[in-house]
């Protein structure tokens, strides 16, 4: 074939050629009409789901706040240790103590590596006996607090707050190629566990002390329907088994008769056998007598044997990101919409494969929510789920605490940067 020997226009640099791939220089031309301005999903035809522009939080908006009943278990802060302060120390736990109660809201600690910090906050937790949420810039710093603060208060409840992932792949797409890359996560069974430990203790308990990451201002499942979908369970109680075991199946345990292991529940005659998400070498026997609960016995699970008897128990879900069957048909309502309104904008901007894609993905994810209340990678759809507007933040771990909680950010010059 012969070569061309067009001159090049002025001004235009013949192109280089480069070896491997790389995008290609060309401007992004917008289909549709010019000058017009593309809406974040779809065009409108008729009242838009989604807005053009992302608004910012409500003015109005209020984080919901759970029931706090005035019985809730409340053992003292009470400060375990050899030491005594020392030094500046005694200034500094007085000085945060009168301002944490005057209702200052900020305030600031400063000193070297080994003066005490840890301990002046241990004093400031036990002097103004209130639940407290302590921020560390990562996962080895928080373990290392988790147990200093374990140690200082072995009679309350202190609690482990971080991510659960040993490792995150996020999903992608090529079109170019029509290629899609799976999400890949391994998640850590024990620190999954120490979650749901730790919202269990918040909402049971006002001697709580969390230390958690950042990962605790990430979205979780919302504490209304957390909170709405947990059940009690009380000796002398008449309870159908099959509805119980229904319960338990939409708080996202599984029946397993063989493999039992937390998270999951099995049937033995009359015997139903809860292993409790938030425990780790204690699980439930609920010893049935027709529809009368008969006796609830602690066991480990391991062995088989009895280690106490109990009056009650109160069973939370497998997952934080729980929802009612009603508010499930109703968030899938919403899905559809809204990824009719995405399809009708991809179709006409020519993403074909794309929306071949996103179609394929998310039907799948509905049907999967459907037939078991739940689908790999909920999480993406939590505006529906929770039922939060447009803007709006969604549910994370702070709308578990308390309002009179104290929050302490370790090492915040690193931390605050992080939020």
């Amino acid at each position: 074939m012969a070569r061309s020997t067009r001159p090049t226009p002025q001004g235009t640099p013949k192109p280089v050629h480069e070896p491997g791939l790389r995008e290609a220089q060309a401007p992004f031309i917008q289909d549709g009409p010019v000058g017009g301005r593309m809406p974040m999903f779809a065009p409108v035809t008729g009242p838009r789901l989604t807005p053009e522009e992302a608004p910012g939080k409500p003015t109005d908006w209020t984080p919901h706040r759970p029931d706090r009943p005035a019985g809730r278990k409340h053992i003292p802060f009470r400060l375990e240790t050899k030491y005594i302060p020392a030094g500046d120390q005694p200034t500094a736990i007085a000085e945060l103590v009168a301002t944490a109660e005057a209702g200052e809201r900020d305030q600031v600690l400063l000193g070297v590596t080994g003066s005490g910090k840890t301990f002046t906050m241990a004093k400031v937790i036990e002097q103004t006996q209130r639940p407290a949420l302590i921020l560390a810039p990562n996962k080895t710093l928080a373990a290392q607090l988790y147990s200093e603060f374990k140690s200082f208060f072995p009679d309350n409840a202190v609690e482990y707050f971080v991510s659960y992932y040993d490792y995150y792949q996020p999903e992608a797409y090529v079109p170019r190629t029509d290629t899609y890359i799976e999400k890949d996560s391994s998640i850590n069974e024990q620190i999954d566990r120490m979650r749901h430990s730790a919202t269990r203790a918040i909402l049971e308990r006002d001697d709580v002390i969390v230390v958690a990451s950042v990962s605790c201002i990430y979205g979780i499942g919302s504490v209304e329907t957390y909170t709405a979908m947990t059940f009690t369970l009380k000796v002398g109680d008449q309870i159908d088994e099959s509805k119980l075991r229904a319960d338990l199946i939409a708080l996202q345990y599984k029946r397993n008769d063989l493999n039992f292991e937390r998270g999951m529940f099995r049937k033995r005659g009359d015997v139903l056998e809860i292993f409790p998400v938030h425990m780790e070498d204690r699980a439930w026997r609920i010893q049935l007598f027709g529809d009368e609960l008969e006796s609830i016995q602690e066991f480990d699970p391991l062995t088989g044997k009895k280690t106490n008897d109990l009056e009650e128990v109160t069973v939370y879900a497998a997952s934080h990101y729980v929802t009612p069957r009603p508010s499930l048909n109703q968030a899938m309502t919403g899905i559809k919409a809204e990824l009719k309104e995405t399809l009708d904008w991809m179709v006409e901007n020519g993403k074909l494969l794309e929306a071949q894609r996103l179609e394929q993905r998310v039907r799948f994810d509905l049907e999967m929510m459907e037939a078991t209340g739940s689908c790999a990678g909920i999480e993406n759809y939590s505006r529906w789920l929770t039922g939060r507007g447009p803007g709006e933040p969604p549910p994370t771990f702070f709308e578990y605490i308390p309002d009179n909680a104290l929050l302490f950010l370790d090492e915040s010059h690193v931390t605050v940067g992080q939020i």
